[in-house]
């Protein structure tokens, strides 16, 4: 099978899955503000137990990806997550799509399919030496303390997680592609090394974002998704060996479709459609059967439509942004 087809597949369900955490999250954490009940209490909830599987198995598919995909196609391919997040909590709202997600998500899809056509190719086969990963995962560091040194919370903080997360996301290819190939063994050197490297940058993503956060999520959140393929991107192209297809015409066609990509993600992530109040006893589908259940039940006001908050303005935040979709063991949503 086409390796670039595998990997499209692979990142659209982990997009899905990604995303109904996102939703699933978000409810739980404004139940848990409006409730006054502690973050233990989430334990005993299914709907909790529900968005870690869901967050554990989207994590694998991106893993998965990454070995059948280059960077520069897959990373683009985490905007997926806002465009299924649009649906589904609108479904869980009881409201329809409006008109402006509409636009952010066919500006998102015609984008990503421009990115498509340009960065196919073959199954990665190039990975990071020790050296190479040492010194991006240095540059990475010195970039990340300028951008966060001295500044309040905000676009820099948020600039700086995109950055960690795709380098994160580069470093766990490497180990992927490393650790499967017959020739060497899983545990090498270089495998452990870059794996902790991974771990590392994986959770100063997280803590990143939630500082970014802390001043609302629309533009930050842009920023984040924005940053993460384009740290991505750089490492592939001048690390990797990974080529854009088409020549001048393929550069060019790859600008448009990454500016309206971006176009697109920055729609969705301002765009703060009113919610609508679902009745008492409708029920939400889409999601797992345990998951909706716990989502409805003993709450009549907590209906928070997934793209309203993506969409929040700056001002203190309500509760805990755990909206973005979060890694297995981290908690966060962007992906690696």
């Amino acid at each position: 099978m086409n390796p670039t087809l595998v990997a499209v597949v692979l990142s659209l369900f982990s997009a899905v899955a990604y995303a109904s955490a996102a939703v699933a999250q978000e409810r739980l954490a404004a139940r848990t503000a409006d409730s006054g009940t502690g973050t233990l209490h989430l334990l005993t909830r299914g709907a909790w137990w529900w968005s870690v599987t869901l967050n554990a198995s989207a994590a694998l598919l991106h893993v998965a990806a990454l070995k059948y995909g280059t960077l520069t196609l897959v990373q683009p391919l985490g905007a997926l997550t806002l465009v299924a997040a649009v649906p589904l909590g609108a479904r869980l709202a009881g409201r329809r799509v409006s008109a402006v997600e509409w636009r952010g998500t066919a500006l998102t899809l015609t984008g990503l399919a421009a990115l498509l056509v340009t960065a196919s190719g073959a199954a990665p086969d190039e990975v990071l030496s020790l050296p190479q990963a040492l010194a991006v995962a240095g540059t990475t560091a010195a970039v990340i303390g300028v951008l966060t040194r001295g500044a309040r919370p905000g676009l820099r903080h948020a600039t700086a997680s995109g950055f960690a997360s795709g380098v994160a996301s580069a470093l766990t290819q490497t180990v992927t592609v490393a650790a499967t190939n017959r020739a060497d063994s899983p545990f090498s050197p270089q495998v452990v090394v870059v794996a902790l490297l991974v771990a590392a940058f994986a959770a100063g993503g997280l803590l990143l974002s939630q500082t970014a956060y802390q001043g609302g999520l629309g533009a930050p959140l842009a920023v984040v998704t924005l940053a993460n393929p384009l740290a991505a991107a750089v490492i592939g192209l001048s690390l990797l060996d990974e080529r854009l297809q088409g020549g001048a015409a393929g550069l060019l066609l790859a600008f448009a479709g990454a500016s309206t990509a971006a176009w697109g993600v920055v729609t969705l992530s301002r765009s703060a459609p009113e919610p609508a109040e679902a009745p008492m006893d409708s029920r939400p589908t889409g999601l797992p059967d345990g998951l909706t259940d716990d989502l409805r039940d003993g709450s009549a006001d907590d209906d928070h439509p997934v793209a309203a908050v993506l969409a929040l303005e700056s001002g203190p935040p309500a509760y805990e942004p755990s909206l973005v979709p979060r890694r297995p063991g981290s908690g966060h949503l962007t992906s690696l």
